[in-house]
């Protein structure tokens, strides 16, 4: 085997995070003729460290057109806490940079629209760039006008030729999707106006190695990203980080504000007190990432105890959220069908398709009144509030619910 090096700074890899093992694509949804044509597909699933530029990553053995192809199934507005946070986001992005009808709001990863219809509400100028045909007509039917391709220092070189220039760029939720991180980077400055600015939401690895968060690592994740990591990516493209904001969301997530390294954006307390925050826990070190795995492992064996008791008792356990974590926690976990007789999701693309690897079936959520679970355990935990009052009718056979991370955790 060729040894590993990383993505960004071409170190070898010598320092594991943790290694999931052979895990399907996390949001690659068996139909039933998939399911029984028994083809699936299996790759490595191991995270590394690297311990000079301190970019945590995952292997890529599997192509990125893979991936995310013509029938991705994410589809964003499905969730309406992430609807509502995008309309937050706009609103208040809006008012702090005097956005109005002669502005660019330019979105990277653009998804269904849920974000830039915000902007277009407000009668201000978008462009949505996103690979994925399918969520990008999506967008395109919301009056969201969306460029259908990947986005990189080349798309960012057509767009500038074509006069593209951008008040504002948001990709939020993306630029741990990249396996090119630092060619993805260097499209940013190029469609970004001179005071421009450039927004990144990602979860923070800080929290994913405090709360043992480790179904967030998937392959569709190639990076997990400390603010340690990213400022190494920005001052190799010419770009600067000068705010940031430290969000709920995904567990614990960073709002980074960026701009061009020579422009007059001015350093925040915020930021520096977060770059003190992160050396006090050591992830310029090996000791947060080398005691990671065996926290992961007690995570994994408190949810199998969980399901064994269960059953001992009779009974029955099914999961809210055709989620990528909860594939990964799944698959990692070993469990399948029928130990989860069933998964509930809004998103009409999922239903009556099959988890990947673990193939428990995905329902509507009305379905849940003729399963009658004893236990629901919530997959996507970072949504438990929005779930348990979307699924309250479970408290009527007194159902109750369940999330698994960082510890098995049953919810009043």
């Amino acid at each position: 085997m060729t040894e590993p090096i990383c993505r960004f700074c071409r170190t070898p890899l010598d320092l594991d995070l943790i290694d999931l093992g052979q895990q399907p694509l996390s949001n690659a949804y068996l139909t039933r003729a998939q399911l029984d044509a028994g083809s699936e597909g299996f790759y490595p699933l191991h995270a590394r460290v690297c311990e000079a530029c301190w970019l945590v990553q995952v292997d890529d053995p599997v192509a990125h057109d893979a991936i995310f192809d013509d029938d991705y199934a994410y589809f964003s507005s499905y969730s309406a806490s992430w609807v509502a946070h995008a309309g937050r986001y706009a609103g208040a992005m809006a008012r702090r940079f005097d956005l109005g009808p002669s502005s660019l709001v330019a979105e990277v990863a653009s998804n269904d629209g849920y974000l830039l219809q915000h902007f277009v509400e407000m009668g201000i100028p978008v462009l949505g760039i996103e690979p994925t045909a399918n969520t990008a007509a999506a967008a395109t039917a919301k009056g969201v006008p969306t460029e259908v391709t990947f986005f990189n220092a080349a798309t960012g070189k057509v767009l500038a030729a074509r006069g593209v220039a951008a008040d504002l760029m948001a990709a939020n939720n993306v630029l741990a999707h990249v396996p090119d991180i630092a060619d993805f980077v260097a499209g940013f400055p190029l469609v970004l106006k001179p005071e421009g600015v450039l927004t990144f939401e990602f979860p923070h690895l800080l929290k994913l190695i405090e709360l043992v968060q480790f179904d967030t690592i998937y392959h569709e994740h190639f990076s997990y990203l400390s603010l340690l990591a990213v400022e190494k990516v920005l001052a190799a493209n010419g770009m600067k980080a000068f705010d940031v904001e430290q969000l709920p969301t995904h567990g614990g997530s960073l709002r980074l504000f960026c701009a061009h390294a020579d422009s007059r954006h001015a350093e925040t307390q915020a930021i520096r007190d977060l770059r003190a925050a992160e050396l006090t826990a050591g992830l310029d070190s090996r000791e947060p990432y080398a005691s990671f795995s065996p926290k992961a492992e007690a995570v994994r064996d408190g949810f199998l105890a969980f399901l064994d008791q269960a059953e001992a008792e009779g009974k029955s356990v099914a999961a809210y959220g055709a989620a990528a974590k909860g594939n990964t926690f799944l698959n990692y976990a070993g469990v399948a069908a029928p130990r989860i007789s069933a998964v509930f999701d809004a998103n009409p693309h999922k239903q009556g398709r099959y988890l990947p690897g673990s193939h428990v079936p995905i329902l509507a959520p009305s379905e849940v009144t003729a399963v009658r679970p004893d236990y629901l355990v919530i997959l996507p935990w970072n949504l438990k509030a929005e779930i348990m009052e979307q699924m309250a009718v479970v408290r009527d056979w007194g159902g109750q619910f369940v999330i698994a991370v960082p510890q098995v955790e049953i919810l009043d």
